[in-house]
């Protein structure tokens, strides 16, 4: 069995009180998990390409206020 077959085994058995606990752990878990790869990814450059096609298309009017 994988591990992440195990994990999920193990979820599944959770009584409801524990479910609910580590639905709040693994939110901010997967919270902070994507902001670390986010903030990665800007100050690597990742992200300046579209940055900047975001930007262009803006500037030459293909964009509206929200």
């Amino acid at each position: 069995m994988s591990e992440v077959e195990e994990i999920e085994k193990a979820v599944k058995n959770l009584p409801a009180s524990e479910l609910r606990r580590f639905r709040e752990w693994f939110d901010a878990f997967d919270g902070e998990t994507w902001d670390a790869q986010i903030e990665a990814d800007v100050a690597s450059g990742k992200l300046d390409a579209l940055a900047d096609a975001a930007i262009a298309d803006h500037d030459s009017g293909n964009s509206k206020p929200l």
